[in-house]
């Protein structure tokens, strides 16, 4: 009887395993295509970069809105912004250090890409984050600059 118990026990042991694990793949599955969707294309002149957007009501409101192609101003030596037509949602906060790559709206319709590093007291709401921003500050140059993003 106990050869038979043991036996059954390992059985229950090995199906219980095995729906686990196409639990967890399909778990990765889902969490694959939802990263792929939160993916953004900014295209700068002949330089293609591909940024992260953030999960919150300002990046997705941003995200309705492509593709969109638009002409950002040159500001302070280390920012790119355009006043969009529409307000997005905000939920503006400091975030004591920008950082190269950043994709933030100031104030509730103003997009702005950062292309260098330094510290802010000014409130802005995140939208996305260049995944690699090297290259981001020769591609945008001194000047006003057509972006896409896609």
């Amino acid at each position: 009887m106990k050869p038979v118990i043991t036996f059954l026990a390992c059985l229950i042991c090995i199906q219980l395993f095995a729906c686990n694990t196409n639990n967890e793949m399909a778990s990765s599955s889902n969490e694959s295509s939802n990263t792929a969707s939160m993916k953004l294309k900014i295209i700068i002149g002949s330089n293609t970069f591909t940024a992260t957007l953030y999960n919150n009501t300002t990046a997705a409101s941003f995200k309705e809105k492509l593709p969109l192609t638009i002409n950002m101003s040159e500001l302070n030596g280390n920012e790119k912004y355009f006043d969009l037509p529409n307000n997005l949602p905000s939920n503006a906060t400091n975030p004591g250090t920008i950082h190269a790559g950043d994709v933030m709206l100031y104030g509730s319709n103003t997009l702005v890409i950062f292309y260098k590093d330094f510290s802010t007291s000014y409130n802005y709401t995140r939208i996305a984050r260049i995944d690699t921003p090297s290259g981001l500050a020769t591609a945008l140059g001194s000047g006003n600059i057509t972006v896409k993003f896609e």
